[in-house]
């Protein structure tokens, strides 16, 4: 018997004691899920915006490299979404649907069935997810519930634009990532 068989069969024989695990306590916050959720994106230096709201934004900027991949906002699209993540380089604003938010902490849930390319949230200046207002949790743990399920190849949650800070603790905002994220909730 070589070493790596002695320690298995030592591993093997162990016995160990069968422990429950404990109860994870409802950390549910009484009020308005909407308007947590909109607190938490702001915070987080996002906006929650109404289809009006949005509209009235998206026509005063004038963008001209929009890929959109919400059935909502589907005319607004300038580009086809491309098969090479690097054509993303000059993306002014992608128009994403997200699965569902967190009002805890303005997390979104986004997989890759709804992204097209893994890269379109983080290539784009800009980032609007179409959310709709029913598909709000209270906390983390009833999102991580919600993905349990899933069978999905690739997901996560993103709260707000890309943030860093350094040493002199000077906030840049969209430093790694878009600029700016606007959810719209519908």
């Amino acid at each position: 018997m070589n070493s790596r068989e002695k320690i298995l069969s030592a591993i093997r024989s162990l016995t160990l004691e069968v422990k429950t695990l404990p109860d994870i306590p409802n950390f549910s916050s009484p009020g308005n899920l909407v308007e947590h959720f909109t607190q938490s994106i702001s915070d987080n230096k996002g906006e929650v915006l109404t289809k009006s709201e949005f509209v009235a934004w998206f026509s005063a900027a004038g963008f001209s490299k929009v890929i959109s991949l919400s059935s909502q906002f589907a005319e607004l699209a300038t580009l086809p979404l491309p098969e090479d993540p690097h054509d993303l380089e000059s993306l002014e604003v992608a128009i994403l649907e997200g699965q569902f938010g967190v009002a805890e902490n303005g997390a979104i849930w986004l997989e890759d069935t709804q992204l097209g390319l893994r890269a379109l949230p983080f290539a784009t200046e800009h980032l609007v997810i179409v959310l709709d207002r029913k598909m709000l949790e209270e906390t983390m743990h009833q999102g991580y519930e919600k993905i349990a399920a899933a069978h999905s190849g690739f997901g996560l949650f993103l709260a707000g634009p890309s943030k860093t800070a350094d040493i002199e603790q000077s906030l840049v905002i969209g430093a790694q990532g878009a600029k700016s994220l606007r959810v719209v909730l519908v």
